[in-house]
This record gives C-alpha cells, structure tokens and sequence, in this order.
C-alpha cells in the first residue's frame, strides 16, 4: 500500500539513487550531497514528500520556499511504478504544503530534452513559458 509522507534525511540514500536512476535529472556535486539535501530540509521541513510501497521508497519531490514563490526540484518516480498518479500525488502534496505556508505561485526548471518531465508537467497543468530566459551562475566551482 502506498504512502506519501514528509522526506527526511535518512531517506537520502534512497532518494539519491532513485534521483540518479532517473533520466533527465540534473544533480550537482554540493547541492545534491548529503549535506547540501540536509540544509535544504532544514530550511522547508514541510515542503519534501516521498512515496513508500511496503517500506520501498517509490517516488520524490523535492519542494520548497524562499518566502515568497515556491520551487520545486528533482521530482521523481521509479519507472515500474509510472503512471499510477503518483507523481501528481507528490505534487498535490507538495502544492498543499506550499499553500499552507501562504506561497501563491510555484515555478521549476526542466531540461528541454527531457520529453518525459516535460509532458508530465505539462499534462498537469504547468505552462511553459516562452517570455523568459533561465540564467545561472555558479558561485562555488566545485558544485557541477
């Protein structure tokens, strides 16, 4: 039977190679390690849900906050448990966590090759934004 519950750091392993197994993921050295995952969930407690099949960690989404729009991150489902609704349950999760704390709108980045994440999304109602340009700088060199 599945769950949805909050993440945890003692998911990280679990979520890490769930994330790494996953097509189209980007992970960074710095932000995706064990550290920088642990500092993430400090900062939004309320936000990260995983979900669990007879204790089998299934499903990610990596969510949180700077107060005034949401971000959501590296959301992921195992490829033999797709298309159940799982994913879109972590996102009405991780919705409701954000409208609890008062965030009126939510954004994420997607790889532009990544024809899976993208008709996911869009399928559920997330608009791609043509007005844009998604620019990044990294300030500390060791976190590719």
């Amino acid at each position: 039977m599945m769950n949805i519950r909050p993440m945890t750091i003692e998911d990280y392993d679990a979520v890490y190679q769930l994330w790494s197994d996953t097509e189209g993921i980007g992970m960074r050295t710095l932000d995706d390690s064990l550290s920088g995952i642990n500092k993430f969930l400090i900062r939004n407690p309320h936000t990260n849900f995983v979900a669990v099949d007879y204790q089998q960690l299934i499903g990610v989404i990596l969510c949180g906050h700077d107060g005034r729009r949401g971000y959501i991150y590296h959301t992921a489902v195992r490829s033999d448990s797709r298309k159940k609704g799982i994913g879109r349950t972590l996102v009405d999760t991780a919705l409701h966590a954000l409208q609890n704390e008062q965030i009126n709108k939510v954004a994420l980045v997607v790889y532009s090759t990544n024809e899976l994440g993208n008709q996911f999304w869009e399928k559920i109602g997330f608009q791609k934004r043509e007005d844009l340009f998604y620019l990044n700088f990294s300030i500390n060199k060791d976190n590719f």
